[in-house]
């Protein structure tokens, strides 16, 4: 198996996560349930053999994925191929910060996963076509980086707008809970609801929403690490009410209860088996 990963030089460091290329993974399962994480991405592919979305209970083909695509910010578990015979080189964003690169608000592809030309056009192929002619890695992620660059242009010039989100979503990752959250109004400076729909428009979600999606990925992280599992401790931790709106949140970000995650998990945090 090839993987490899790179950070962008500035100013994309500010941006994005890293560029990640793989090829040659075989897990041995077929299907991954993929977990809200706050993140958006780009994926392209770089076979020629078409990529499915299935249907979380069913397990049926709902939609096909082909050479190029990218995934909003997801409030909602996915269902998706487990990587087996997959090349691919993903660009992943920095949490909030990849409206720079989109031509439209990111809520409008909250929960969705868009063939890339719908976004950027005839420019996704051509970059697509530079990618499979390349001849290294560097070279991929050389040609990715100049790619969007252009794409941004001038927007990546930081205004006091995409700072203020940028805040915003720091402090709802550190902590996020109620008490933090009702604190971030004051320290904004805008109205409610003008905040709001800023956030949601740079982000996807509203921040209430994306409280809560950190709040399952905070728990997420303490499973992980946890030597014993209290349930009722780690609801409280991480800012839930109480253990029974902990599993209700859980199973609904997920699919499963806590006790049915522990079963299934890997190594491979927000990836879980399903098939």
């Amino acid at each position: 198996m090839i993987l490899q990963a790179r950070i962008p030089a500035f100013p994309l460091n500010k941006f994005i996560e890293n560029l990640v290329y793989y090829h040659g993974l075989e897990p041995t399962h077929v299907l991954d349930r993929f977990l809200p994480d706050g993140n958006t991405e780009i994926i392209i592919d770089l076979t020629e053999n078409p990529q499915h979305i299935y249907h979380n209970e069913t397990l049926q083909e709902i939609q096909v994925c082909r050479y190029a695509w990218v995934s909003g910010v997801r409030t909602r578990p996915i269902t998706i191929p487990s990587g087996r015979g997959s090349r691919m080189l993903i660009v992943a964003f920095k949490k909030g910060k990849a409206y720079p690169f989109y031509p439209l608000p990111m809520s409008e592809i909250t929960n969705l996963v868009v063939g890339a030309e719908m976004i950027f056009g005839m420019a996704m192929f051509d970059l697509r076509e530079q990618l499979l002619a390349a001849s290294s890695i560097e070279r991929m992620f050389f040609l990715v980086e100049k790619f969007l660059l252009r794409q941004a242009g001038n927007a990546l010039s930081t205004d006091m707008t995409s700072q203020s989100v940028a805040y915003a979503i720091s402090s709802i990752s550190r902590k996020p809970d109620r008490s933090g959250f009702l604190q971030l109004g004051d320290q904004i400076g805008y109205s409610q609801k003008h905040f709001i729909n800023l956030f949601k428009k740079q982000v996807g979600v509203p921040p209430n929403q994306y409280m809560k999606i950190m709040r399952f990925q905070k728990a997420i992280l303490e499973i992980e690490s946890a030597r014993s599992i209290h349930w009722s401790e780690i609801a409280l931790r991480n800012g839930f009410y109480d253990q029974a709106h902990f599993i209700h949140d859980f199973k609904n970000f997920s699919g499963f209860t806590p006790g049915e995650y522990m079963v299934r998990k890997t190594d491979f945090l927000n990836y879980v088996p399903v098939y």
